[in-house]
Formats: C-alpha cells, sequence, structure tokens
C-alpha cells in the first residue's frame, strides 16, 4: 500500500469546517486517534498469546484426525499409543463424560467421531504427553481402522443423496416472497455464479492451555472470542457444570471469523481433567487448516428483470451453501444472503430460494461478512450485465436502483437507519482515475505478475467496475443482543471490565475513549476477559462497538453522576450544568471549578450497567420478518491491469466510501476499512482451499495463497458518511466487514471491463481473465 494513501482520507486526517478549514483532532475521548494500549508490546514480541503460555508440570497435547473424508470407523485402538514411554493419556469418544456432540447452534458435531468420518480433519482421538514430539508420535500409533465410504462433495447432489447426518442433509431452506411473482420486466438477464472457500488464515495457528483444578473443574486459556459460549458448550462435554468451566481469554493473533473452535478445546480440557496436569496444545499450520471452520462455498443462479430506462423489476434467485459436515453458523449465513440476495437496491418483487446442505467437505462457519459476501458477487454481477445490454454506464445503473432511508428490503423490513448508497456511489465513481502506467522498461514492475512477470505491455488492458454493499450489525433473526459493562474509578484511574474480547477490532481503545470522553480520567486501564465476568456475547458483525461499548458508555455515565451529584448538590444545580473537560469540572456560570481527582476526594466509584439493542423477529415461511437490527453500505470502484493473455490481474487502486455513522477513532478505522478491501481482494485473486473429493489440498500458507503487502493495491478512502444512526450508541457503524463483503465484486467487475468475459467464479481464474478475441 503506497505511503501516500492517507492524504486521501479526509474525514480521517480531521473534521472540515464550513469554510474549509482544518479543524484540530482531539487528543483524547472519541474522535481521536488513539493507539491500542497494547501497540508497543505486539511490535516488540512481548504480548502473550496462548501459544507462549507455561505451566509446572507441563503435557503437551496432539489430536489425530482423519486422512478421509468419509468412512465408517470400524474400530480404533489406542493400545501401542498409550504404552509408548510419556504418554500419560490417551481419550477417545468412549472417554468423553457429558455430551458427546456440541454445537453453537445446533449439536451435531461429535468432539470425537464414534461410528462416522464425516470431513477430512475429523478428530479421532487426542494425546496427552510429557514432550510435543511424542504426544504426535503417539497420536499417529493409534491404530485407526476405517471402511471407506463415497463422499458426497458436490452440495447439488446432497438432496438425493443418502442422510450424511442423523439431522440429515438439510439444514435449512428459506423461501423468500415478495411482490407479484408474475412480473416481468422488457430486458432479462442469467447467471451462474460460484464462490469459492475462503480460509479465515489467522496469523496465529490455534493453541490453548488447560489446568486443572482442585475442586474437579478445569481452566482454559485460549484465544476464544465468545468465551462464555465457549464454556458452556465445554462444560456440558465435560459433565461439569458451567461454574466449574472458566475460560480465560489470551491475546488473539487475528480473527475474521471465529478463534479457537471448540474442537481444539474440548480434547484440551479432557487431557486436563484425565491427567490432573495442565496440559498445553498448539496446533500446526495444517492442523489449523483442518479443525477450523471456513467461508461457505456457494452456488448461485440468477434472474434479474428491468425496464428500458434500467430499473429493476424482478429479481429471481437460487442460493445453495456448502455448509460441509455440520451445521455450525450455516442458518444465520444463509439468512443473510437470502435477505440481501437483491443488494442495497430497490427491488419491487423478489423471489429467493435459500439452502443451507450437509457435505463431506470441510465446515464451514463465521467468516467476515458470511453470506453477504457470496450474493454480493453475483448480484453486482448481474447489474453490470445489465448495463452492457441496455449500454449504460455500470455507475449510472446502479445509480437508478440504489437503497435510500425509507425504503423497504424484499423481507419487508423497512431501512430506517442511514443509508446514503448514492452518495456512496457518486464519490467513488466521481474520484480521479489514477494514472496509466508507463510502457516504458523502467516500468516493467507494474505489469501484472509484479517484476520477473513474463507478460508483455502491450497485453495489459486496463478495467474499472463498481460494486455496493450491504451487511447486518449485531446478531439476526431474533438473537438477544446483550452486554454488559463495569466502569470503576480510584485514585484518578479507571477501570473497565467488560467481557468483550479484543480481536483486533479496535473494542480495548474505544473503551478507553468512552471512559476518557465521559469522565475526563486520561488513564484508563481494560481488564483482561475471562468468564467470571458477566457474558457480552460474541465478537462478529460490528457487535462489541455497538452493545458492549454502549454497556461501557451507560456505566460510565452512572459514574460521572456518582462524582457529579454531591458538587451539583452543594452549589444548588442540576448536574446537567456541569461538564467535564480535559480532567476538569465546571459550571456553566464558572462558579465551579476544580479537578475529578479533588472532586474524588479519595472515594472509589463505579457503576454496572447492560446494553440490550430493540429485538427482531425470524424470517417466517415467506422470507418476510424485521430480522435486523441495523444495516452498513459501502462503494468501492476497483482499477485493474490484466495482462489478457497470460490471465494475470494486478489490482491497482480501490477507492471506497462507506457509510460509518461516526469515525470514533480515525486512524483505527482506516485500519480497518483497508484491512477488510485487502481480505476481499484475497477471496477475489487467489485464497481458494482446494478440496478434491473432499480432502483439504495443500493445507498450508504456501498452498493456499493469502495476499501479502505487496499484493494491496492503493487504498483511497474517499469519503467516510458521518450521518449517525440514532438508535445505536455513538451512531456509529460497523466498519471492517462491508468493505470484505464489496471488493471482490468491485474487482470481478473491473476485470469484467477489461476482458469482456463473464467472470462469473471466485476467486477469478487465470484463464477467467484472458480476453475474447475480437472476431
Amino acid at each position: 500500500m503506497s505511503n501516500d494513501a492517507a492524504t486521501a482520507i479526509p474525514a480521517v486526517d480531521g473534521p472540515q469546517d464550513p469554510q474549509g478549514a482544518q479543524q484540530e483532532l482531539p487528543t483524547h475521548g472519541l474522535g481521536a486517534s488513539l493507539p491500542s494500549a497494547d501497540a508497543r508490546a505486539k511490535t516488540e514480541g512481548t504480548f502473550p498469546y496462548a501459544s507462549d503460555l507455561w505451566a509446572e508440570g507441563l503435557l503437551w497435547a496432539a489430536i489425530l484426525r482423519s486422512p478421509h473424508a468419509h468412512a465408517r470407523v470400524v474400530s480404533v485402538d489406542t493400545t501401542a499409543a498409550a504404552e509408548m514411554p510419556g504418554v500419560r493419556a490417551v481419550v477417545t469418544h468412549a472417554d468423553v463424560p457429558g455430551n458427546a456432540t456440541y454445537g453453537r447452534t445446533v449439536a451435531d458435531r461429535p468432539v470425537f467421531a464414534a461410528d462416522l468420518v464425516r470431513h477430512h480433519g475429523e478428530a479421532i482421538a487426542a494425546v496427552a504427553a510429557d514432550h510435543p514430539d511424542t504426544a504426535r508420535l503417539a497420536a499417529a500409533a493409534i491404530a485407526v481402522e476405517y471402511e471407506l465410504l463415497e463422499p458426497v462433495t458436490d452440495p447439488e447432489k446432497a438432496f438425493a443423496a443418502a442422510p450424511l447426518h442423523p439431522d440429515g442433509n438439510l439444514i435449512r431452506h428459506i423461501p423468500l416472497r415478495y411482490g407479484d411473482p408474475d412480473a416481468a420486466g422488457e430486458v432479462i438477464v442469467e447467471g451462474l455464479y460460484r464462490i469459492g472457500r475462503q480460509d479465515p488464515a489467522p496469523i496465529g495457528a490455534e493453541a490453548g492451555l488447560a489446568v486443572p483444578r482442585p475442586d474437579g473443574g478445569v481452566e482454559i486459556y485460549t484465544a476464544s472470542t465468545d468465551p462464555h459460549t465457549d464454556r458452556d458448550l465445554a462444560a456440558a462435554c465435560f459433565g461439569l457444570t458451567p461454574d466449574q468451566v472458566k475460560v480465560v481469554v489470551t491475546g488473539v493473533p487475528g480473527a475474521t471469523g471465529d478463534r479457537e473452535d471448540p474442537g481444539f478445546q474440548i480434547p484440551l480440557g479432557l487431557l486436563a481433567l484425565r491427567t490432573g496436569c495442565p496440559v498445553k496444545l498448539a496446533a500446526t499450520r495444517e492442523e489449523s487448516f483442518l479443525g477450523h471452520a471456513h467461508r461457505h462455498p456457494t452456488l448461485l443462479r440468477y434472474r434479474h428483470h428491468a425496464d428500458a430506462e434500467g430499473r429493476l423489476v424482478k429479481v429471481e434467485a437460487q442460493i445453495l451453501l456448502d455448509a460441509g459436515a455440520y451445521a455450525d453458523a450455516s442458518s444465520e449465513s444463509l439468512a443473510a444472503a437470502v435477505a440481501f440476495a437483491c443488494g442495497p437496491y430497490v427491488v419491487p418483487h423478489a423471489f429467493v430460494e435459500g439452502w443451507a446442505v450437509r457435505t463431506n467437505n470441510p465446515p464451514s462457519g463465521h467468516v467476515r461478512g458470511e453470506g453477504a459476501m457470496q450474493v454480493c458477487a453475483a448480484y453486482e454481477a448481474q447489474m453490470d450485465k445489465l448495463a452492457a445490454r441496455l449500454g449504460l454506464d455500470p455507475a449510472e445503473l446502479r445509480l437508478r436502483n440504489v437503497l435510500a432511508t425509507g425504503d423497504i428490503l424484499p423481507t419487508g423490513q423497512t431501512v430506517t437507519c442511514p443509508a446514503p448508497v448514492a452518495e456512496l456511489l457518486r464519490a467513488v465513481r466521481d474520484y480521479p482515475l489514477p494514472a496509466l502506467p508507463m510502457d516504458s522498461p523502467e516500468d516493467g514492475w507494474l505489469l501484472p505478475g509484479g517484476p520477473e512477470g513474463a507478460g508483455e505491455p502491450g497485453a495489459v488492458r486496463r478495467g474499472v467496475g463498481y460494486a455496493v454493499g450491504m451487511v447486518h450489525m449485531l446478531g439476526a433473526e431474533g438473537t438477544d443482543e446483550v452486554s454488559t459493562a463495569t466502569v470503576k474509578v480510584s485514585g484518578g484511574v479507571a477501570t473497565v471490565i467488560c467481557a468483550a474480547v479484543e480481536t483486533g477490532q479496535g473494542f480495548s481503545t474505544l473503551a478507553r475513549q468512552i471512559v476518557q470522553e465521559t469522565l475526563g480520567i486520561d488513564e484508563v486501564h481494560v481488564a483482561s476477559v475471562d468468564t467470571d465476568q458477566p457474558p457480552a456475547g460474541p465478537a462478529t458483525h460490528g457487535r462489541h462497538t455497538w452493545v458492549s461499548g454502549g454497556a461501557v458508555e451507560r456505566a460510565a455515565k452512572m459514574v460521572r453522576t456518582q462524582l457529579l451529584q454531591p458538587l451539583a448538590h452543594k452549589f444548588g444545580m442540576s448536574t446537567e450544568l456541569l461538564q467535564i473537560t480535559d480532567g476538569k469540572i465546571t459550571s456553566y456560570d464558572g462558579v465551579l471549578s476544580t479537578t475529578v481527582l479533588e472532586a474524588m476526594d479519595g472515594k472509589e466509584l463505579w457503576a454496572t450497567a447492560q446494553c440490550r439493542p430493540h429485538p427482531t423477529e425470524p424470517l417466517d415461511d415467506a422470507g418476510q420478518g424485521d430480522a435486523f437490527v441495523g444495516l452498513a453500505f459501502c462503494a468501492i470502484r476497483a482499477v485493474v491491469d490484466v495482462d489478457v493473455e497470460l490471465g494475470s490481474v494486478r489490482v491497482v487502486e480501490m477507492a471506497v466510501a462507506q457509510d460509518v455513522g461516526r469515525v470514533l477513532n480515525p486512524a483505527q478505522l482506516a485500519t480497518r476499512i483497508e484491512a477488510g478491501v485487502t481480505q476481499g481482494i484475497g477471496a477475489a485473486l487467489t485464497e481458494n482451499l482446494r478440496t478434491p473429493r473432499g480432502l483439504v489440498r495443500h493445507p498450508d500458507l504456501t498452498g493456499y495463497a493469502l495476499p501479502t503487502s505487496l499484493d494491496a493495491p492503493d487504498i483511497r478512502i474517499v469519503k467516510l458518511v458521518e450521518e449517525r444512526d440514532v438508535v445505536a450508541p455513538f451512531g456509529a457503524k460497523a466498519a471492517s466487514a462491508v468493505p470484505v463483503v464489496t471488493s471482490p465484486a468491485a474487482v470481478a467487475s473491473a476485470v469484467r471491463a477489461a476482458t469482456g468475459r463473464p467472470v462469473n467464479r471466485l476467486p477469478i481464474r487465470p484463464q477467467a481473465a484472458v480476453a475474447v478475441p475480437k472476431s
């Protein structure tokens, strides 16, 4: 990413006054670019991750995983492993004292395979030994006899295939019916689209430490992003009550989806309970790829109807999510895919069929923008087709159809939040295009393929493409969203206690800013997270900015009232007439002026508060219902250079406009958007976890091509629309998911413009980027 990209972020550089002069940014509180408190420790390598933990008498764990995608387990013989010197315990399905299965929405996934293996990498047994090499050797020594079964890897064939699970192969079906089924447009375009399997690829592989307790319980130290749910699932499998299991959250080494799947935590805790010793697990990168969930591969069929002016009349779609072997988050992902199948466009009539099915592929689950990203790639391809058919500019066609506040989604829900989609799209359309590359030999590095690329400048074509995307914030379909926070102040120092996990989204920094803003105290500490604290819910869908940030704000305001009431009473005024600025308390008339520290007078103040947004409801049998608390939107213009002979693609620039509600931390917001765009570019061009016959091929970072800093283009944040959502604390919206959703569609649109090819599959394969020869 170029160093001058920040010059294109006016809202991040600082707000402008009406005369255009730059206003000075605050140095603390909301609106300040407050750095992360752990930034120095992370850069110096002293930040404690789970893989760094140690305990006296430590044992090491290893998990034996199935080499097959589908097989009957005839027998499991652990004798040789158990007799190896240094091995302290071997556990299989027969050693699970509580529930044999677990799952966040449906308890359909076994802790260890008993009768059947349903995906490559499924856990069969686990070993604890006094050395990591001994543990792995012992796991390899477990003799498992399999009867191989034909895997079901095509989700379309799952409907007619024999049941892969007692619950059947169909996880959920959502038929959305909106408007007149007989409505038709003058122009019709159709398309079939496929989205590949993207891995969350955390920078740090899964790791954890389980420590048995004297009361027969266990403590699990791991990078969980939803510790209370993980505790409850683990306790049920251990045959313990939730209060006998404690999950302590360590440093999270990156999270763009679920972290630390219970499939890693539960075997670890079982071994600690069996041996009575601390047990540590540090997964290899291969084990990480095999063990955690991925983005749903998706098959989409679309038919768009429009009138002669390009206004949408009807959208028909079929969406099929490959859930892999188990349900996980597939129901929620399908709801998002179906609800957003038409995109941020006004569609009078919509008929969508959505299915999520089990296969023998690796499990799918939470990955940023799940469901919404897949349909965005498809509906934006359809908009490009419509524009080409009607001879319209692609941006203009989109502008004729975009949603605005007050419009109605195909689910029947009215868009009550700010929806400045047209403003966003105009901003990226009108932003100056980057200069064309020179054809001189000195600029050969500009060619797709890099400095040593085999292409010729004459074969490079430039393409410009557009996409607009949307995501929902918080949980959906009746999820009870709630978070609890406590704010304590003593000796001029504030402490925030909240079980919202810092995953890199910036919650810890935001919590500090909220307290600084409300109480005027600069020194604010955020306590580490464990399940002894009240629950705050999972770190997904921008939840913690909204519900956990809202809980912190409410608790801080309660402490503020405690602080100001004695002063207000003494001077005969209400607390509303007092303000706190830069650590000083002053009255509206200037009679009172003191510092926060003086007003504290050695007291300790504290308050606990909850935040719970308005309720939602499940989609009904026709796909109708007010299922979402809030929505966020983004528009992106992609500029690409394509070698139309070799099919190689270089993303030159991504111009981004996003509605953010309110900028709470300018530098942090820019980083989140840039990271989201880059992750989306990976989904567009390189990231595809290949699974022929259900077997994960090349489960490592050599075979799975992540975009690096050298692959990141200039990312120009050309506009941040700060139209506050009145029902959200601070008015802010989720920031990182919607650029992930939108950027793959924008890149595909630009490649279409450069090559004239339909580009109906992500990631884009080289053969799909080779231009059609002109006749």
